[in-house]
């Protein structure tokens, strides 16, 4: 029976850069610490620039050698999002991959510093402006990825991207679950618009049910099923990084690609190549997003 793909897996990565949002903790901080592991140079790009230099030392102590950086980035505002670009872009010739695994879940009606509804604005916008500001440092390099970091809460999403700061209504869970399409939407819209242009290839990713931070905004009920049978149902983080690992290092990954737990329904177990609902492969869908997006954010992609 062939051996399950795990870390160990990752191919060397030595002479390779790697940004990864959202990499304090969860599958961000497991993310980065493999890919750093494997000989990547890794840019964790966080919110909180404190926190991200004692991860990038707990990083180092773990693995000698390892040469991880930090970068200051605030998904939730454009502006930051420019700023870190413009600094991404000046301290690096090239860009490898570009992990967008940030991300915010079940939280109470709040917004982006731009006005946006802050699970799609921090989720998706920001996503979107940041890939689109540093894809020019990717376009010419053989094998770069850009991995985006999805959810099964995708398949039970509802479109509404007209409402982009959830005027009409908010309800968190759906909101959660439209950003996690969006978040398809534009994998699939990236890679099209790559497909025999450029080296970069656009894949995605999502961790099936893993026990990291983000649950602590959830309701009542599903916190207490964390706390009770949290090992049945979920599984750790190291483990709900591997779809991105592997999204992000398997020579055998092709663009537009999607991956996830082997398990059932997705929701744990080693990653393997899985399929998105049929909405996310809706083109008139992903093509209307791409174009609200450009709107709201003022980033232009160059393909």
């Amino acid at each position: 029976m062939k051996e399950k793909w795990a870390a160990h897996d990752v191919p060397d990565l030595h002479g390779r850069l790697a940004v990864v949002t959202g990499a304090n903790t969860g599958l961000g901080f497991e993310t980065a610490k493999v890919l750093a592991a494997r000989g990547a140079s890794v840019v964790l790009a966080v919110r909180d620039v404190g926190k991200g230099k004692q991860v990038a030392a707990r990083i180092a102590d773990t693995v000698p050698g390892a040469d991880v950086g930090v970068q200051d980035l605030d998904l939730s505002s454009l502006d930051s999002v420019r700023a870190a670009a413009d600094q991404l872009r000046t301290a690096h010739s090239r860009i490898d991959l570009l992990i967008n695994n940030a991300g915010v879940m079940y939280t109470p009606k709040q917004t982006t510093r731009d006005g946006y509804e802050l699970q799609f604005g921090t989720n998706h916008l920001g996503h979107f402006a940041l890939t689109g500001l540093l894809l020019e440092s990717m376009l010419s390099v053989p094998g770069s990825r850009v991995v985006t970091v999805s959810s099964v809460r995708h398949r039970q999403a509802t479109t509404d991207f007209d409402d982009p700061r959830s005027e009409r209504s908010y309800r968190r869970v759906p909101a959660y679950g439209r950003s996690k399409l969006a978040n398809l939407l534009f994998t699939y819209e990236l890679q099209r618009r790559l497909s025999g242009k450029a080296e970069t290839t656009s894949v995605a990713a999502h961790p099936g049910i893993a026990n990291t931070d983000l649950i602590r905004n959830s309701p009542a009920a599903l916190r207490g099923l964390f706390t009770v049978f949290g090992g049945l149902i979920a599984q750790s983080p190291e483990m709900g990084a591997l779809p991105v690992l592997r999204a992000a290092t398997d020579p055998k990954v092709q663009g537009g690609q999607y991956y996830g737990p082997d398990g059932f329904q997705e929701n744990k177990g080693h990653p393997k190549q899985v399929e998105s609902s049929e909405q996310s492969h809706d083109t008139d869908l992903q093509r209307r997003l791409w174009t609200v997006s450009e709107e709201l954010t003022g980033v232009a992609f160059p393909v």
